[in-house]
């Protein structure tokens, strides 16, 4: 009898050995939320097996158990918890009901990530930048040069810095024209440019936004934010057009060239109209910054939600411990709905406003993702304002919608059903 209660004991413990490691991402359990897709990406990096568990507990992550796994989750302060075989099924069970709005989703391999920012910008101009070296994800960062020369080839995934692909500065004419910094940036992207070969900002700037166009099409995953998504879109539109004014390019801009804007080469938007004025800080009436009547305490937006069986990826793009995200502006905040075309997924909105924060679509092989305003902690951010300390914001959802976009592409591709 205490032979065979030896065995049993020592089966038992077998079969409830730690195999297992979950990080949560529900709202109570995870202490770092951030840095939890550092780890999983750091996982699947070193060819680790790790899975996406879709609306299990905001979005959770099931990485086999190892020492080296859990000693780097302590060191990055990230919460943890071991399962066993038996657990990690009943989980598997739950989600795989037909009843329940989850899925698991194998992530196979890390992308290569690419940044396309200025050179010497610091991480804090720019919320991806800030995000990914928090998370201490890899990435590198490329510029024009780059670019042209068909160094997108080597990546798997493109962040645009808050850019302006049109050739006119960022529309900062109107208040910042007699700055130094604004007067040495315009002297900085003309020297580019004719190193480049071409005559004006603007011609440069456009040929930079067909070779991101071309990386999409062929099966890259573009990822940006403010004033990079609509200014992309515009550049695009006017390809052949000179749309900018004598400050920006040393002659007056083509007549009537708002007739003549080709609304089939944008990747999301249609049917906007361009802003004339020089000084007007804005591109378009695609932007809703000066169109909101919404107070800072009232201003939220919405994640839709998608069938996780059926729609795996517009899911994993809104993974979140909650569905109400608080807003923030940018040069480009928000999006006007009318002006969104019909094949492009509005993911997070503001009813209030008729304003899309957060959409994607695809386009050729490859997709693409715009998300409204500078920085999700950041609600006003000004030229010069301190950079955000993410320590002080672990569990920001606006940055979590940052970090889907930038694990998605590791995900293990399934035919869509729909």
């Amino acid at each position: 009898m205490q032979r065979l209660l030896f065995l049993a004991v020592v089966f038992l413990s077998i079969q409830a050995k730690a195999s297992f490691i979950l990080l949560p991402m529900d709202e109570t359990s995870q202490k770092n939320h951030l840095k939890a897709y550092g780890i999983t990406f750091w996982c699947i990096d070193k060819s680790y097996k790790a899975s996406w568990l879709l609306n299990y507990r905001g979005g959770s992550f099931l990485l086999p158990d190892a020492d080296e796994i859990r000693k780097e989750c302590q060191i990055r302060g990230v919460s943890f918890e071991v399962l066993s075989d038996d657990e990690q099924q009943t989980i598997l069970n739950e989600i795989n009901s037909p009843s329940q709005n989850m899925e698991a989703v194998l992530l196979e391999k890390a992308p290569k990530i690419a940044v396309y920012t200025p050179k010497g910008k610091q991480p804090w101009d720019d919320a991806v930048t800030l995000v990914l070296t928090y998370a201490e994800i890899p990435f590198t960062a490329i510029y024009d040069s780059e670019v042209l020369t068909d160094q997108l080839l080597l990546y798997d995934w493109l962040h645009l810095h808050h850019e302006d692909f049109t050739g006119q500065y960022g529309k900062f004419y109107g208040a910042y024209k007699n700055t130094p910094w604004y007067i040495e940036q315009k002297k900085e992207a003309e020297t580019l440019a004719s190193s480049l070969g071409y005559a004006k900002v603007s011609n440069e700037k456009g040929a930079v936004a067909k070779k991101i166009r071309d990386f999409v099409i062929g099966g890259g995953f573009m990822f940006a934010m403010c004033s990079a998504t609509d200014s992309f879109d515009i550049a695009l539109a006017a390809d052949g057009l000179d749309i900018c004014e004598t400050m920006f390019d040393g002659d007056a801009s083509e007549a009537n060239y708002q007739s003549k804007l080709n609304y089939t080469s944008a990747f999301a938007f249609k049917d906007f109209t361009l802003e004339r004025k020089p000084e007007q800080y804005e591109f378009s009436d695609i932007d809703m910054t000066s169109k909101r009547r919404i107070p800072m305490d009232k201003d939220y937006f919405t994640l839709m939600e998608f069938s996780a069986k059926w729609d795996p990826i517009p899911s994993m793009l809104c993974q979140n411990h909650t569905q109400l995200v608080k807003g923030f502006m940018g040069q480009t905040t928000a999006y006007d709905s009318n002006l969104i075309k019909s094949n492009v997924l509005v993911m997070g909105a503001c009813e209030l406003n008729n304003e899309a924060r957060y959409i994607h679509g695809q386009k050729g092989k490859g997709m693409f993702t715009f998300y409204g305003g500078h920085d999700p902690e950041d609600y006003q951010h000004q030229v010069g304002d301190a950079p955000t300390v993410l320590d002080l914001h672990p569990n920001s959802p606006g940055f979590r919608l940052i970090l889907n976009n930038v694990l998605f592409p590791a995900a293990k591709k399934k035919k869509l059903k729909t």
